[in-house]
């Protein structure tokens, strides 16, 4: 079988520990271009996978043939550079949040259907193996009613992970658009949606209150109420100063469910009668040293270019979990909730 040729667009950290590495680990694929705007890090990255470097994205659309363009830039090229890719002919994957308004979101799933490809967004968190087991045992209705949830992602903030350190585009409100309610919530924002089920009205609090000379946000508390009446809460944060946090607690009828929330067993379920269960899974990941365990998002995404299967988190999936962070915004700006 013959390989599928590869751009990466974008050589940053995410690009750097996720999508090449995970790309170059697949045998049905062959990276044979990358960009950035900066030319030593396109002519260092090309070097290292024995691909073109590029600095111009047009350019490398325009010359090389390519299936599949991975999007790794700051948010608010997200949307051109994906439509500007699907109109070359090609597959995309794209970095989330995927766009930065609901109307840019349309306009990428436009382009993926007008040339029938693939459009996926990289939301890693459907892919855990704590959030697929309980995903299926939910299905299976083995939990009862759902009463409540909580979901929480934080860290220190991009900083510590960006190539780019504290002058990284994560705090240049132009080019991020949102901080970490786009770089975490939304993460839990399509969580939330697979697990449970689609949000219906969001509250929010939105705030700038760690990160100095920045006005990107670094702490959000939202109140989502599910379609099915369920309320629970999503936070995001940059704040935390050690440790990180990325569990979800669900409260149902017959159990408390704890994803990821213990460093050992990242699925524990406290039955109502007194019962514990402890389950020991394939690990998070993390962008800590030594936390490379792989995303699964690449190889899903070239397994259903390869069977013509439709990925778990297609561009409309991009869109409804892009929409629940947009409403927060909306809500924390006109303070009131927001129905979506």
């Amino acid at each position: 079988m013959e390989k599928i040729k590869v751009g990466v667009i974008g050589c940053g950290s995410i690009a750097k520990y996720r999508h090449l590495p995970e790309y170059a680990a697949n045998p049905n694929v062959e990276i044979v271009a990358v960009c950035d705007v900066l030319e030593e890090r396109a002519k260092v990255t090309a070097e290292k996978y024995g691909a073109q470097a590029f600095t111009d994205y047009n350019q490398l659309l325009n010359t090389v043939d390519t299936d599949v363009i991975s999007v790794c830039l700051p948010n608010y090229l997200h949307a051109p550079v994906s439509i500007a890719a699907l109109h070359a002919g090609n597959h995309v994957l794209c970095e989330k949040p995927m766009a930065t308004s609901h109307e840019e979101a349309l306009a990428m799933i436009k382009a993926a259907k007008e040339n029938s490809k693939i459009l996926m967004i990289g939301h890693n968190q459907r892919f855990v193996a704590s959030h697929q087991k309980v995903k299926k045992m939910l299905e299976n209705g083995e939990f009862g009613k759902v009463y409540s949830f909580r979901t929480t992602f934080g860290h220190g903030g991009p900083e510590g992970w960006s190539i780019d350190g504290r002058e990284s585009w994560f705090f240049d409100k132009e080019r991020a658009f949102i901080g970490a309610l786009g770089n975490l919530g939304v993460h839990k924002a399509d969580l939330i949606r697979y697990l449970l089920g689609e949000v219906k009205e969001v509250g929010a609090f939105v705030e700038t209150s760690a990160k100095k000379d920045t006005d990107v946000d670094d702490n959000a508390v939202c109140i989502l109420k599910l379609e099915n009446g369920t309320i629970g809460t999503l936070t995001a944060s940059w704040s935390y100063v050690a440790g990180g946090d990325n569990s979800t607690v669900i409260y149902t009828e017959n159990a408390v469910v704890r994803l990821e929330d213990d460093p050992t067993h990242s699925l524990i379920i406290h039955y109502k009668n007194g019962e514990i269960a402890r389950y020991q899974l394939d690990k998070i990941q993390t962008n800590e040293e030594g936390g490379q365990t792989t995303s699964h998002v690449i190889d899903h995404f070239i397994d259903a270019i390869q069977n013509n299967k439709t990925p778990l988190i297609t561009g409309e999936e991009g869109m409804k979990s892009l929409d629940v962070i947009l409403a927060a915004l909306e809500s924390n700006e006109k303070g009131k909730f927001v129905k979506i």
